[in-house]
């Protein structure tokens, strides 16, 4: 079970490693009636909230150990700055259905690519298999409570920064969802939803 503790202890671990991104507070009118802040977490490394989670992960795993993560694109990219800004090597595995300027920022960050035939089912997959081939250890996009916690950080920010009572958050494994229920006190009510155009 995630706890506020995991999120608490994820943040003193990844803090040199991270961004703390901004929260922008827009007054009544500019989005909705009520004020809403906003958490700039695409201003975050590698533009996603993700390498919090893929930080707090790597940094809890033996040096010797190999990583390998599949993703649609930002979460390997995640791991695979995480990996290199720790001094470890990382392979990402990729559905072909990614987008090809992700897969070459994932070359560009030193990680070592393998695009499989399909979805994404098919990626995670075939890193389960490598995974079990060479002893690596995985990194998650989502299901996993190291990854989930350290995606949690960002509440706590959240709540330094502005006061609210419902958390609006994209929702595609719920990793991040997790992750910031588990940060937050339980009045505060969590509400995630997905774009109609783009739902996983």
């Amino acid at each position: 079970m995630l706890t506020r503790d995991d999120v608490l202890a994820a943040r003193e671990r990844i803090a040199p490693y991270v961004r703390r991104t901004p929260t922008v507070v827009l007054k009544p009118g500019d989005l909705a009636a009520s004020p809403v802040a906003v958490k700039l977490e695409h201003l975050q490394h590698t533009a996603s909230f993700k390498a919090r989670g893929a930080f707090n992960r790597i940094l809890q795993l033996p040096a010797e150990q190999p990583i390998v993560a599949a993703s649609g694109g930002n979460h390997g990219m995640a791991v695979a700055y995480a990996a290199s800004t720790l001094g470890r090597h990382a392979e990402i595995f990729v559905p072909s259905l990614a987008s090809p300027a992700k897969m070459a920022r994932l070359k560009a960050l030193g990680a070592n690519l393998t695009v499989v035939e399909g979805a994404y089912a098919d990626a995670a997959a075939a890193s389960r298999r490598r995974r079990d081939e060479i002893g690596a250890a995985e990194v998650p996009a989502f299901e996993h409570p190291e990854v989930a916690a350290g995606q949690g950080t960002a509440a706590l920010e959240l709540l330094e920064d502005a006061s609210f009572d419902t958390l609006l958050v994209a929702v595609g494994g719920g990793g991040l969802a997790a992750g910031l229920a588990s940060a937050l006190p339980a009045e505060v009510k969590v509400i995630g939803g997905e774009t109609r155009g783009t739902a996983s």
